[in-house]
């Protein structure tokens, strides 16, 4: 993948950190047998992003917004992701949550899901 940069507007619940962050994969992590939910997550380059010094990207609006707009222009419906819960944010990703449109749509676009 590429890496490309989204922001952070500092409006999150666990920093007030603004920044670009580069992301450098996603993937879908976890999706249930039937295929109706799933994890997706989003990789950043800990060097622009350390949560222990910055905290949790986890709740910014401008980060989901990015990254929204980023998977609509790729052909990946956006709107059925949303953050995860605090528990599953890691030191190097953000998780998400994915529904069935989100998973056939990354499915048609990559091929049949590894997890």
């Amino acid at each position: 993948m590429t890496k490309v940069f989204f922001e952070t507007s500092g409006d999150g619940y666990w920093s007030d950190r603004k920044a670009e962050v580069c992301i450098t994969d996603m993937r879908i992590d976890y999706c249930d047998d039937d295929k109706q939910f799933g994890e997706l997550r989003v990789y950043f380059d800990t060097e622009d992003w350390d949560v222990k010094h910055h905290g949790l990207i986890y709740t910014d609006r401008q980060f989901i917004d990015n990254l929204r707009t980023f998977l609509f222009e790729h052909n990946l419906p956006g709107d059925d992701v949303d953050y995860s819960e605090q528990g599953m944010q890691g030191n190097k990703y953000v998780s998400l949550d994915v529904g069935k449109k989100f998973i056939r749509s990354w499915e048609a676009k990559f091929g049949e899901l590894t997890v």
